[in-house]
């Protein structure tokens, strides 16, 4: 059986003798995979004419709802998924993070697109930056989708995490996916796919699958495209001097595997939280989806004067593992994903024993439970003890990709990091301490050549989710040998499928251009108070201009006795003229936000609905008894919950005195209700 792509709105079987995927476990044939006869250059245009279009017609909370949706879906449909996954080698717990990680994505970059982005097509980055004297030419950075496709080239390890946590932030982003899994397991992508296709959750070309070679994709490939690629390093080399990306400056992203670190604290001793968890983190790296992570340990540094015993802890720790068919009870490791992979770990093996002697595991003899060495592509945990690191040069360059990891000795603390350094760039580290001045060293000197850094001790240990696992909200990726790209990172994930603009112009111009109010754009008198205004009628630059109070002596000693806050400044004329920034007796910064609001507040029942913060609060210049402030209130932003029947409403707030002088600036920020609200029964 041929596996389908879905390609140009119809799935596509492969003609020819397509590529053999096997089951893991027995080496029975599943399918083939073969993408010959598909116009690449149609696929393209699909994703572009149609998909893309569809997407940048949604906000980003539309977007963001359609993901949620789908989340739901998937999960409702899960475990038809595990049943499958069995065959790629993986257990249940394998099967947990890789297909319900995946949907966890989903769901994660929903819930950020919701509460994170604006009910919008435009997300606009930073703030206004003067560019005149005068204030009427200013610039604004912002992000708009581009009008391409994102090409996601995955990894065999992760068939359904792999593709989610790279499709949810493209969808987000407004650009359709044409997804190209690894062969070796791409029968489990492509049903996912399919149950996906088949929801129609997603609007038509913004999902497509290629199952096989991408042929000539890359040829047709422009500025607007985006390639992200997860696999070997060598792969990525050579997909990235592709003519056509030198050509068109087509922005690639690459996640490549490394050799991760993971360094036991000189603190952390025998019998203490950090060595056990050390040891456990070692062995379920080295055994998780059987080592077949791009983030898995390769190297653990232990401190010389305790290498014996934490020797002798992973050797008795590794011996509990049992091998075999992941459908087995009792089964905490399966094979490698197929033959081919078995054989490239036991040659990548035997290049590191040229400066390392195995001393735990055999991968000529070992137990299996349920399953036939022949048959399955087996390999059991394996550990490795170099000597001399300094020395060596294999085990900092050579990455066995299975259940195989080397233990290493470092004199000091300085010699750790400097041998995780050596693997010239990772996607990982981890440090187990319980010494925060020691650890915060260790960060500290592995930050430049790492993506991400996980601190574990007895505090943190229980919630953590340990040394390889990348969560949505923050990057993946890593400098060097690890590609020099990010994958994920909340919403930094987002921006990389967008383009970023620098826009110049009046503040009217950027306020129309970014959907956001810009001060010094024009102020619109809407007729009555903004607060009696539904979301749906409010407007960018509605502005209220309240009358003026004077600020006395009663004001300030009254909010400090209603407060408690009797700060010399506010309480002492003496004492606050020996301030130099003060020079005399001043009011309270909250109290002229509280008296701002008495300004500014309608206090009928209408349709703002509550404040549920304030932003950007600046105290700009003092005020002092006998000053006269003022408020002025204009609506700056607005995104609608449509859901919810309300909207955010942000108020650009500014306090003045009686010169004209800005006190204080806030953003005030509220929900307003997108209906009018008829007067109360009985109102007077």
């Amino acid at each position: 059986m041929n596996l389908q792509s879905y390609v140009g709105g119809h799935w596509h079987s492969g003609r020819g003798q397509g590529v053999a995927m096997r089951d893991a476990t027995t080496g029975e044939e599943i399918a083939t995979a073969s993408s010959a006869g598909i116009d690449f250059a149609a696929v393209l245009a699909h994703a572009r004419d149609v998909g893309g279009p569809a997407l940048r017609e949604l906000t980003f909370h539309q977007r963001a709802a359609l993901l949620r949706t789908l989340g739901k879906r998937l999960a409702d449909i899960k475990s038809e998924f595990y049943t499958l996954s069995y065959r790629t080698g993986a257990t249940m717990n394998d099967a947990l993070i890789d297909i319900d990680g995946g949907i966890g994505t989903v769901f994660a970059f929903a819930g950020k697109g919701a509460r994170e982005l604006p009910n919008a097509h435009v997300y606009l980055d930073g703030g206004v930056e003067g560019l005149s004297k005068g204030g009427s030419f200013v610039g604004q950075h912002l992000y708009v989708s581009r009008e391409g496709a994102a090409v996601h080239i995955n990894a065999f390890n992760f068939p359904v995490w792999g593709m989610l946590e790279k499709l949810a932030p493209a969808i987000l982003a407004g650009v359709p996916a044409i997804v190209k899994p690894a062969t070796a397991t791409a029968y489990l992508t492509e049903l996912v796919v399919r149950r996906i296709i088949e929801s129609k959750i997603l609007p038509e070309g913004s999902l497509q699958l290629v199952c096989g070679s991408l042929g000539d994709l890359f040829d047709h490939l422009n500025c607007q495209d985006t390639v992200s690629f997860t696999g070997s390093a060598h792969t990525a080399a050579r997909l990235r001097v592709h003519p056509t990306i030198i050509r068109h400056a087509v922005p690639f992203i690459a996640e490549t595997d490394s050799l991760n670190s993971s360094i036991l604290g000189a603190d952390a001793a025998p019998g203490t939280p950090e060595f056990d968890l050390f040891i456990k983190e070692v062995v379920r790296e080295m055994t998780v989806k059987a080592g077949q992570k791009c983030t898995a340990i390769r190297k653990a540094l232990v401190p010389a004067a305790v290498a014996g015993d934490v020797m002798a802890a992973l050797q008795a720790a590794a011996s509990k593992i049992v091998v075999g068919d992941p459908r087995a009870e009792g089964v905490r490791m399966g094979p490698l994903v197929s033959q081919e992979q078995r054989t490239d770990v036991l040659a990548r093996l035997a290049e590191l024993q040229r400066e390392a002697e195995l001393v735990a595991g055999n991968p000529r003899k070992f137990d299996l439970k349920d399953a036939d060495a022949e048959r399955g592509a087996f390999v059991p945990p394996l550990l490795l003890l170099c000597r001399q690191p300094q020395a060596a040069r294999a085990i900092h360059e050579v990455e066995a990709f299975g259940p195989v990891a080397t233990v290493m000795a470092y004199a000091d603390t300085t010699e750790a990091i400097a041998l995780a350094r050596r693997s010239a760039g990772s996607l990982a580290a981890s440090v187990f301490s319980a010494d925060d001045s020691l650890a915060a060293r260790i960060v500290l000197g592995l930050a430049p050549y790492h993506g991400r850094i996980l601190v574990v001790n007895r505090t943190c240990a229980k919630e953590s989710t340990g040394h390889g696992s990348p969560l949505a909200p923050l990057i993946h990726g890593g400098p060097g040998r690890a590609g020099g790209g990010e994958e994920m990172g909340g919403i930094r994930g987002v921006l990389h499928y967008m383009q970023r603009t620098a826009v110049q112009g009046s503040p009217d111009t950027i306020t129309a251009i970014g959907g956001r109010w810009v001060r010094g754009s024009r102020l619109l008198d809407p007729g009555r108070h903004p607060f009696r205004i539904p979301f749906s009628e409010l407007k960018l630059g509605d502005t209220l201009k309240s009358k003026d109070r004077e600020v006395t002596v009663a004001d300030i000693e009254q909010f400090a006795a209603l407060t408690g806050d009797n700060f010399y400044a506010h309480m002492s004329e003496t004492e606050a003229k020996r301030n130099p920034l003060f020079g005399g007796r001043v009011a309270h910064g909250y109290f002229l936000i509280s008296a701002a609001a008495g300004l500014f507040v309608d206090p009928d029942y209408g349709p703002v609905l509550g404040n549920y913060g304030l932003d950007e609060l600046r105290f700009v210049k003092p005020v002092k008894p006998g000053d006269r402030i003022k408020v002025r209130l204009t609506c700056a932003a607005k995104s609608l919950r449509a859901e919810k029947g309300w909207g955010e409403v942000a108020w650009d707030t500014e306090i003045t005195n009686q010169n004209e002088e800005t006190v204080a600036s806030y953003q005030v920020l509220t929900m307003v209700s997108t209906q009018a609200v008829p007067d109360s029964p009985g109102k007077n």
